[in-house]
């Protein structure tokens, strides 16, 4: 158990006291704010409300992934210190990124002969692959090898459900997710996008629901479908939230309410701002384990 640490982007959301508690390392994307680069270093450098306020007044967001070479330098001293690495990438649906730690992994292991580097693909995003993160942590403290928990991952990594939804087209549109037609249309119509991850680890349209409150609802019952053992489901949930709190506070307390036996509360986080700064504000992710994911 002691043998090797486990490790992720810190684009699984998860606040720093969370990653903290459970010894979950993690490693920063980068973005640009109006031409000016920041980590995503979870709200630390600009507080996640300041960030939404400003892309909310029209200010330019763009992501860059983590390179080989910031890999080598953050992977090099747990091998220093003697330790083997788990590491888990943001979905390859969503990024190229695990490209960029598998380079690293060549080149250290060349270095460091006697250690072993593992690289796994979530086929997660968002608190959804935090939601892994917490469990892969379970997993090492039952004492699970690393041989044995990348397996486990493998196994399992479909089965946390991802649901989206957002109530502002603004930045799907600017992102080519949604058609400027559509957006203009959608935007009329009151439509809010219903998305979920596919067994890809892609980001895949699946209802045009009118209103807030339908969307709401909506969310729910697909955790209502597909979370494992229903309404008996006995696991945890969590939800991320870009500058809408209250619409996700909503959604945590329908879940409350449907599922008496959760594993404690509905966790709500912030989307990070890599991937916030493709969704903007108003969008709420649910995230639950249940059915296998599909296309």
């Amino acid at each position: 158990m002691g043998d090797y640490i486990i490790s992720c982007c810190s684009t699984a959301d998860l606040t720093e006291e969370h990653f903290r508690s459970r010894d979950i390392h993690y490693i920063c994307f980068h973005y640009e704010l109006d031409g000016k680069q920041y980590p995503d270093d979870l709200g630390k450098s600009m507080p996640f409300p300041e960030f939404y306020a400003a892309m909310a007044n029209g200010a330019m967001t763009k992501t860059s992934q983590i390179n080989a070479e910031e890999f080598e330098a953050y992977f090099e001293p747990f091998l220093k210190d003697g330790k083997d690495i788990l590491h888990v990438c943001l979905s390859s649906g969503i990024t190229g990124v695990i490209n960029s730690a598998m380079i690293a992994k060549t080149n250290l292991e060349e270095k460091y002969p006697q250690r072993k580097i593992c690289i796994v693909d979530s086929l997660a995003a968002s608190s959804g692959y935090g939601l892994l993160m917490d469990k892969i942590a379970d997993q090492r403290d039952a004492g699970l090898s690393l041989g044995e928990l990348e397996q486990w991952i493998l196994a399992h990594r479909l089965e946390v459900n991802h649901w989206f939804f957002s109530t502002d087209l603004t930045f799907y549109i600017r992102g080519g997710r949604i058609s400027k037609t559509a957006g203009f249309v959608g935007g009329l119509l009151n439509i809010c996008p219903l998305l979920n991850v596919n067994d890809e680890g892609k980001l895949i349209p699946r209802s045009k629901i009118r209103t807030k409150r339908k969307v709401i609802a909506a969310i729910v019952e697909r955790m209502k479908e597909n979370a494992a053992n229903g309404a008996d489901y006995a696991d945890k949930c969590y939800i991320s939230q870009s500058a809408c709190l209250e619409d996700a506070k909503a959604v945590a307390a329908l879940v409350e309410e449907y599922f008496p036996h959760l594993k404690g509360k509905v966790e709500i986080n912030d989307i990070g701002t890599t991937i916030g700064s493709h969704t903007g504000p108003g969008t709420v992710a649910l995230f639950f384990w249940g059915k296998r994911r599909e296309g």
